[in-house]
Formats: C-alpha cells, sequence, structure tokens
C-alpha cells in the first residue's frame, strides 16, 4: 500500500484542504446525490434512532450527524480532518443540538471506552480509510452488546477504477462500463459535485475494495451480518433529476450493510 497516500496524515490532509469548499457546497444543498437518493435511503436504512447513543464514524463537517440529532439521537461525531471539525463544531455552537464532535481516526477509537454507543453509523466514509479491518474491529470494541453497525459505501461491484458509461446513438446510458474491480490500489479521485463544473475538484484518498473484503470484515470482527441493501432512486427522484435514471435502471451506485454485536 502506499503510505503517501494511506498514512492517517496523509489522509488529513486531503480532508483539511477540501473542508472550506465541501462544508459551504453540502450546506447549500449541492451535493444532489445525498439530497435527492442517498440520505433519504440510508436514513431511512438506519430506522428509528431516538433516544439512541450514536456514534457517527467519518462526520466530516456535521451535515448528517445533525440530520441524527435532530431525529432524537445523542451523537458523537469523529473525523479524521481537523478542519472538518472545527466547521462541524462551528454550527453546534451557532445551532446547538447537543452533539460532541471529536478529531480522531476512526482507526483508533480508545477516547471511547469498551459498549460505549447503542449504534454506529458510518455516511460513505469506510472507503476512504485505509485499514477497514481495524476500523470494524473498533467500532466493535465501542458498541454495547445488542449495538448495530450501519455504513454506506460505493457499491464496490460497479463503481471501479474502470468505471465508464456505454452510450446508444441518442447519448443515453445503456450499459456500465465495469473494469479493475480486483485492483485494490490506493489513489487520490478528483471530483466535483454533480452540477459543480465551475468548482474545483475534491481530492479524496480512495482505498478500493472488493464486496467480499468488506462482508468479511464485519464478519471476521465478531460482528453479525443482518442485511445488506442496494438503493435504487425513487420515480419521483428521477423524474426531477433525470440523471438519476441510470442508477435506478442498469447499476447499483450504493452499497448498505447493517451487522450486530450479540447480546451475550
Amino acid at each position: 500500500m502506499d503510505d503517501a497516500i494511506a498514512s492517517d496524515t496523509a489522509i488529513a490532509r486531503e480532508w483539511d484542504g477540501n473542508a472550506e469548499s465541501w462544508a459551504a457546497a453540502v450546506r447549500s444543498g449541492r451535493d444532489l446525490y445525498r439530497e435527492h437518493f442517498n440520505s433519504p435511503a440510508f436514513l431511512h436504512f438506519i430506522g428509528d434512532v431516538e433516544g439512541k447513543m450514536l456514534l457517527d464514524a467519518g462526520c466530516g463537517e456535521g451535515y448528517n450527524t445533525r440530520i441524527l440529532a435532530r431525529a432524537g439521537a445523542r451523537v458523537t461525531g469523529v473525523a479524521i480532518s481537523e478542519r472538518m471539525i472545527t466547521r462541524a463544531q462551528e454550527e453546534e455552537r451557532r445551532v446547538p443540538l447537543g452533539i460532541h464532535y471529536q478529531a480522531a481516526s476512526f482507526t483508533e477509537l480508545s477516547v471511547f471506552g469498551v459498549d460505549s454507543f447503542d449504534a454506529v453509523v458510518s455516511f460513505m466514509a469506510l472507503m476512504d480509510g485505509a485499514d477497514l479491518d481495524t476500523v470494524v474491529r473498533e467500532i466493535a470494541r465501542v458498541l454495547r452488546p445488542g449495538g448495530e453497525l450501519f455504513f454506506s459505501v460505493l457499491h464496490p461491484c460497479f463503481v471501479t477504477q474502470g468505471f465508464g458509461w456505454l452510450y446508444d446513438e441518442a447519448g443515453r446510458e445503456v450499459a456500465l462500463r465495469v473494469g479493475g474491480y480486483f485492483d485494490t490500489r490506493p489513489y487520490i479521485d478528483h471530483w466535483h459535485f454533480e452540477g459543480m463544473i465551475e468548482h474545483p475538484d475534491f481530492s479524496v484518498p480512495r482505498f478500493p475494495r472488493t464486496l467480499s473484503q468488506y462482508v468479511n470484515a464485519v464478519t471476521t470482527s465478531g460482528l453479525r451480518l443482518q442485511q445488506i441493501e442496494e438503493p435504487r432512486p425513487t420515480e419521483a427522484a428521477c423524474e426531477r433529476f433525470p440523471w438519476l435514471e441510470r442508477w435506478r435502471e442498469h447499476a447499483a451506485l450504493f452499497l448498505y450493510i447493517r451487522a450486530s454485536k450479540d447480546r451475550t
């Protein structure tokens, strides 16, 4: 693995560089996939959180953390980027929701004791960490017996480094090209939110994995795999944003996993 990309210091540096523009874009509703597809589907997957003690692992600037707090959860958010955590803390001071934010790598959660949380949630973050096995073991440690882990990632079977759409003569997406599925070398992904071509690209460390690596990280941690979901955009979302139709018809963009810690 490329240590120049994979170290916590390198990952934090990239996210620190993204923090200001990322927070501004997300808070202004510019992350259309999040707003109209991924977050509604994943929050439904998580279900009722009222009264639960939650850890948001990889919380970034706290957008989803705040949604969970407004739904009645008592939430702690951790992120590797101090600048992201600073943005989150600023928003907590502006609109207090009782959220505690901590700058920390989710590979090392020693600040939290054993059996600290009723649930751990992670929105699109575990694919951006270098050591998945350690992360899931740490999550298992801080979960209370009977507690659950919910995480979402880009679907490893379809969003590969060889990803690309195939088009018909009218320019419509009719199939998805997938290549390099087994290429798990880390890389820096440069991209922008849909419709923000005028915005400088974000630089995001990526750590590609196979489906089996995600599943096995859960099962070898001592957690029990409970549910896998591959959400599709709703018809209503596709009518409003036609570019979502390709993800309704041809492939899964996201993968959701739920696992639980045994009660005994």
